[in-house]
């Protein structure tokens, strides 16, 4: 992390959460925030859709910034099930995540499907937390910086820069396994990516775009990933599901 670039702290809770135990979370994580007037840190939280407006609520006043999982790609019309970008800004939200790997695997989501979701929210007026990531299989074939690269290329969208988009590397095989890279590994993959970065928005904002390490981040590694160079704070699953936990992880990048 370097002094141009505000560390962000961003929790996905997945599908997590009823609406009692939701509202505490976020209250808590909020009061935290709230208490600490001039962190150093941005703040994130992503919750299901569901609790959506009542962390809103919760969080208001704190700070703390809140966001969507994922969008569709249309403003409006026949998607059952979906939720688009423009509903997500109506109820609050500054932010979406798109991309993620369970989505990619679960979904089958491409990377052209990735760019036109983070377009959408462009367009909405939100931040585009954009995944990317390779797979066990990747790594081991030796395809890391492969996978990466051509996801970079394929998901950032035309109209990108370091206000609207954020970029989060996760590693699949970390998510959720315990399991991290080595520091140099992260940090090597991360300054890779802001290189191709580099191709698709120009030097200065790919300078200036903050990109965050998903794999498994949490309050007992926090602090030497978020020193690295190129990490700019945590796309945090697990962990932010423990407002002592989540809250410890931002306190990391002091």
């Amino acid at each position: 992390m370097t002094a141009t670039r505000r560390t962000l702290i961003a929790g996905n809770w997945k599908m997590n959460g009823k609406s009692a135990d939701g509202v505490a979370l976020a209250t808590s994580v909020g009061g935290k925030m709230k208490s600490a007037a001039g962190a150093s840190f941005d703040m994130l939280v992503c919750p299901p859709f569901t609790l959506i407006s009542k962390v809103g609520e919760a969080i208001k006043g704190s700070g703390v910034m809140l966001g969507g999982q994922d969008c569709h790609t249309n403003v409006s019309g026949a998607h059952t099930g979906d939720i688009s970008a423009e509903m997500l800004k109506d109820m609050g939200c500054g932010a979406v995540i798109v991309g993620h790997s369970e989505r990619r695997t679960d979904h089958k989501e491409t990377d052209e499907l990735v760019a036109a979701k983070a377009s959408a929210a462009h367009a909405a007026g939100l931040i585009a937390v954009i995944c990317i990531g390779e797979t066990e299989a990747e790594r081991d074939a030796g395809k890391t910086l492969d996978v990466n690269g051509s996801q970079v290329a394929g998901s950032v969208p035309a109209g990108s820069n370091a206000k609207n988009t954020v970029i989060a590397y996760e590693p699949v095989w970390a998510i959720g396994t315990g399991r991290t890279p080595t520091n140099d590994e992260v940090q090597e993959v991360h300054a890779f990516i802001r290189g191709e970065l580099a191709k698709k928005v120009g030097a200065n904002e790919a300078a200036a775009m903050r990109i965050l390490y998903g794999g498994s981040m949490k309050p007992g590694n926090a602090k030497e990933l978020i020193a690295l160079a190129d990490v700019d704070g945590g796309l945090i699953g697990g962990a932010s599901l423990n407002a002592d936990d989540f809250w410890a992880i931002g306190e990391a990048s002091n």
